[in-house]
């Protein structure tokens, strides 16, 4: 932050109360009138990304300050000015600030090596990095971590997530932590940090695996876009193989056929209005033939009366479409129920809450 710069190294603010002519200020005073303006016009300044001793001295000056008169604070703005434009490029200070700027743009090995190798831990926020790890990555967390420290982790999640991985946990347990949630109000913001700190630390050290994503769902991705007749064969096979990863993959498939009982009535307008309805026609006229006309009678009787007679109407005087053309048009409504489940416009229900 430019701000570092006026606030280091330098003798504190003595406090004027000024008139008249323009004062000499120090250089961390003139940062205290700075961010007092900026605070005043309503500028969102991220101060805690400072040293925790500039925030200090940044405190410690304001609080010297008294008055300014609009001589001197003219001065101190130009003067402010005329230092950010001068500045042409800034880079992070050290190993860390170099890792958090590249964070993402180097691969996961890479920044785990370089991060041992100089001896630093990730900083910033540790709760903003545990909100983006996965569901199926904290529910080991919350198996067997304590109560107290359950309880903290699902009051700093989203309600959402929280509310998937309560569904996910066995109920006894579920309850103690949901009560806990309610004991947590005297806790200190010092010790919700040493938590994420913890965690965040205990979930980097998890060793880094070569693909984003479990088999189950590699498979179940792999499927969702094969034909009908090429997913029924190996899942035929998988069957013989290994019941138990058949039967996962199973339910990790999301197909046309599992629209009655994946999606809620509520959502299928919704999902009408993200599918084309070329693709939505053809789906629907060659529905029965594929042997899913459940799936095509839950869709009209879940959409307006108007809409559905006309889809019925258009449905009836189409031709039957091909099977490769069929299988193409659920494939891209698949996609874009998928579509929105990944944007967190629908939630997937399950197959075993029918």
């Amino acid at each position: 932050m430019i701000l570092s710069s006026p606030l280091s190294g330098l003798p504190a603010a003595s406090g004027p109360q000024v008139s008249g002519a323009p004062v000499q200020l120090s250089r961390r005073a003139k940062a205290a009138v700075v961010v007092r303006l900026l605070l005043n016009e309503g500028a969102d300044i991220p101060l805690e990304d400072l040293p925790e001793e500039l925030q200090a001295h940044l405190t410690k000056a304001m609080g010297q300050m008294r008055t300014v008169d609009r001589d001197t604070l003219s001065a101190v703005v130009s003067e402010f000015a005329e230092e950010v434009e001068r500045i042409g490029l800034r880079f992070p200070g050290g190993i860390a600030g170099a890792l958090n700027a590249l964070d993402g743009k180097i691969s996961p090995q890479t920044a785990a090596r370089l991060r041992k190798e100089a001896g630093v831990r990730q900083t910033g926020d540790p709760w903003a990095r545990i909100r983006e790890i996965g569901a199926e990555k904290l529910l080991p967390v919350l198996q067997s971590e304590s109560i107290e420290v359950c309880a903290v982790v699902m009051s700093k999640l989203e309600v959402k997530k929280a509310a998937g991985l309560l569904g996910m946990l066995a109920g006894p347990r579920a309850r103690q932590i949901t009560y806990a949630v309610s004991l947590t109000g005297s806790v200190t913001p010092d010790a919700v940090e040493r938590i994420g700190l913890s965690l965040a630390m205990q979930l980097n050290a998890q060793p880094l695996g070569a693909f984003a994503s479990g088999p189950v769902e590699r498979v179940g991705a792999i499927l969702n876009s094969s034909t009908s007749v090429t997913r029924d064969d190996m899942l035929e096979g998988l069957d013989e193989t290994d019941q138990g990863f058949a039967n996962a993959v199973r339910k990790a498939i999301f197909t046309f056929a599992n629209i009655p009982q994946r999606i809620a009535p509520r959502d299928i307008p919704r999902v009408l209005r993200e599918v084309d309805p070329a693709d939505l026609l053809v789906a629907m006229a060659g529905a029965e033939a594929a042997g899913m006309k459940a799936s095509a009678d839950f869709i009209l009787e879940n959409m307006s009366g108007r809409m559905a007679d006309a889809l019925r109407e258009e449905t009836q005087e189409a031709p039957a479409p091909k099977p490769v053309d069929h299988d193409a048009a659920t494939a891209n409504m698949v996609a874009a129920i998928r579509k929105l489940e990944a944007e967190g416009e629908l939630i997937l229900m399950a197959e075993e809450e029918d």
